[in-house]
């Protein structure tokens, strides 16, 4: 899911100097939302900047176990999921094929991000979901559009792996902004082993949350992920200069 640029709104600004100022396992940010009737808090948890070969789980148990109360949902971002497994690729390392040039071209620019319109990103789309796959989403993509005047197919067919490749931001942190970010590897799985290493109850999702909308990639087996999907569509963790990649879910 592509992202767009932070906004200059003064109360994302002040949000954002708040952020830096606080301390690094702190609660920087508190809010409330409704779903389906019911009251959320959402608890913003400001980590350092996770690298490649950090222990995720290690690492969201560190900075959620001082807050932490029986019921909650931990959420974690798939960016920072993804960076610590090695997935967060280098743009100058990616050497795009002509392949992967021509289809960037040919994508249709958005105001919110690069999404596959960069050949370093479709570089990696060819590489993640192989390029029959590729090219045929890509054909079904203009018969849809052409002929039923339908957007989505591209992704529908290329697959969820392509569909959450993140180009290189001016707002995300060093050394990401320079960087393509893939889907992270077995979401479900890690959400699982968090769960099982925090109090008995605690679910954990990992979660592709932006100002476009919320997606939940991976679950443990006690968390209902429709349910965290709504709780997080305002995208409470903000963009990647925030540094606050997880959060806690708590019932009002």
């Amino acid at each position: 899911m592509n992202e767009r640029p932070q906004p200059a709104a003064q109360g994302d600004e002040d949000r954002l100097a708040q952020a830096r100022a606080a301390a690094l396992g702190s609660v920087v940010a508190d809010t409330t939302i409704d779903v389906e009737g019911q009251l959320w808090r959402r608890l913003m948890i400001k980590t350092h900047v996770i690298m490649p070969g950090e222990n995720i789980v290690d690492v969201v148990v560190r900075y959620v176990t001082p807050h932490l109360e029986d019921g909650d949902i931990v959420f974690v971002s798939e960016k920072a999921t993804a960076a610590s497994q090695g997935r967060a690729i280098p743009i100058d390392e990616i050497q795009p094929r002509p392949l992967a040039r021509f289809l960037a071209s040919r994508v249709r620019k958005v105001p919110y991000g690069f999404g596959l319109g960069k050949p370093e990103t479709m570089e990696m789309a060819l590489r993640e979901a192989g390029t029959l796959r590729i090219l045929l989403a890509a054909g079904v993509h203009v018969v849809s559009r052409v002929l039923l005047g339908r957007s989505g197919d591209f992704y529908r067919v290329a697959g969820r792996r392509v569909a959450a490749i993140d180009g290189p931001t001016t707002w995300a942190q060093p050394p990401y902004n320079r960087c393509v970010t893939l889907a992270p590897l077995n979401p479900d799985g890690v959400a699982q082993e968090i769960a099982d290493r925090l109090l008995r109850g605690t679910g954990a999702a990992i979660v592709d949350v932006n100002d476009l909308g919320s997606e939940v990639l991976g679950a443990s087996r006690n968390v209902r992920r429709e349910l965290v999907r709504k709780a997080l569509r305002d995208n409470p963790l903000g963009q990647g200069a925030f540094q606050t990649p997880l959060g806690l879910l708590r019932p009002v």
